[in-house]
């Protein structure tokens, strides 16, 4: 027998490729100029979407594909930690909302073009739900000029104030995202270096302005979280004015902020008119006035759920006239008091809330100064009660008596609504 032995001997028979693989190459090469995927089949639609570059242009790609296998491989071609729990599940969700963050916190009012940011909207406003913005850029500061030019400058323009908008104007944003309903911000920059300045982490009242209508027309919004950013009575209040009667927030965190009693009488009236659910104003500087402000619209209030005033300057006034709207309201279930220098007098106010109020399911009055008389009281109002599930008085000098006592309550509750779950799931 005779063989041909080849020269190549890795050679072998080339399948020449299908005529349709051909052309769904030619569609991933051309795609940017020509993109075409609605009218492919589902076969060779899919192997379109595996092959696509996730770095093609986002006026191409934004509102032409939906698959979530396209976004994930943009999403990790982009960003090293990807956690899709926090965007609902939805690669898609996470790729935009995270774009536009960047988008805005590298804004600089001045020198970046609004355009920049309205060019995307057409692009997002159907997929940005959560808005996490964890910088502003102020504008760029200009250099220092000497004696004469300043004085140039006084006798000419005497009452400039600098620019219209401190930092990133919300304005031009807010009310085109037609599905936001969280926004989170903190004005401040970050990894600032030798250029720190405090003027770089504080809201400025042209920003809180602006903000405060934007806010306003952003029908969808149900949480706002404005905190670390020097917000006090003045801007609180603004902000307050533009958020009464919202149709839509439930939740607002004012917390790590300068508010004060002034502030706090404003957030009252919210209460009054708002459907607010919870409400953050923990590290703020509240006395006993703001908190009787509060306590007075809380008395009335049938939709706030959740209350956070720690770390503030209530004093027994304002934790005795909180307890006392306690002992009227029924619909709060959560109450942070922690670090507000009260004594013994409100927890003998408390000890009548837990004795008569059968909504509230925990509260924290720890790090104040109750005593042991303090805590025999909270041990005696709380023998009664079947609805606490937890109670925080650590670092309040009460006896470990009494701390064992309403923590064996605490128990006996938990383990009640533990079996209830269970019957409920059982009967289901």
């Amino acid at each position: 027998m005779r063989r041909i032995i080849a020269e190549d001997p890795q050679w072998s028979l080339v399948v020449v490729p299908l005529l349709s693989n051909l052309c769904l190459q030619q569609i991933v090469r051309n795609f940017e100029e020509k993109p075409i995927v609605e009218e492919l089949l589902p076969g060779h639609k899919d192997y379109v979407l595996e092959k696509l570059s996730p770095v093609l242009p986002l006026n191409v790609t934004a509102n032409l594909i939906s698959d979530e296998g396209y976004w994930q491989r943009c999403c990790k071609e982009r960003w090293d930690v990807c956690d899709i729990s926090r965007y609902g599940h939805s690669w898609k969700q996470m790729f935009f909302e995270r774009h536009l963050e960047k988008i805005v916190e590298l804004f600089i009012p001045g020198v970046t073009d609004p355009k920049t940011v309205l060019d995307m909207v057409p692009l997002c406003m159907n997929y940005v739900k959560r808005l996490d913005i964890s910088q502003l850029l102020p504008p760029i500061k200009e250099p220092q000029k000497t004696e004469e030019e300043e004085v140039s400058d006084s006798a000419s323009d005497g009452g400039s104030d600098g620019p219209s908008v401190d930092h990133f104007d919300f304005g031009i944003l807010l009310d085109k995202l037609t599905n936001l309903e969280e926004l989170h911000l903190v004005y401040k920059v970050k990894n600032c270096g030798m250029n720190f300045e405090w003027n770089m982490f504080e809201i400025t009242m042209q920003d809180c302005e602006s903000l405060a209508k934007a806010l306003k027309s952003c029908k969808t919004l149900k949480v706002l979280r404005l905190h670390q950013s020097k917000v006090g009575d003045t801007k609180c209040r603004l902000l307050v004015n533009y958020l009464l009667d919202h149709p839509s927030l439930i939740e607002l965190d004012l917390s790590h902020n300068l508010i004060g009693d002034k502030g706090a009488r404003a957030i009252g009236k919210l209460l009054n008119r708002s459907q607010l659910e919870t409400l953050n104003m923990c590290n703020n500087n509240i006395g006993s006035p703001g908190a009787q402000a509060i306590s007075y619209t809380l008395s009335k209030n049938c939709t706030l759920h959740s209350l956070n005033l720690c770390l503030n300057r209530l004093g027994d006034e304002g934790g005795q006239a909180i307890g006392q709207a306690l002992l009227k309201n029924s619909t709060l279930l959560h109450l942070h008091l922690r670090g507000n220098e009260m004594t013994e007098a409100t927890a003998s106010v408390f000890s009548q809330v837990l004795f008569q109020n059968n909504s509230l399911k925990s509260i924290d009055l720890s790090c104040n100064r109750l005593g042991i008389d303090g805590g025999k009281a909270l041990e005696e109002g709380i023998s009664h009660n079947t609805s606490i599930i937890e109670c925080d008085i650590r670092l309040t000098e009460v006896c470990q008596k009494s701390e064992h006592s309403i923590r064996q309550v605490v128990r006996n509750n938990q383990d009640r609504v533990r079996m209830r779950r269970a019957q409920d799931g059982h009967t289901k």
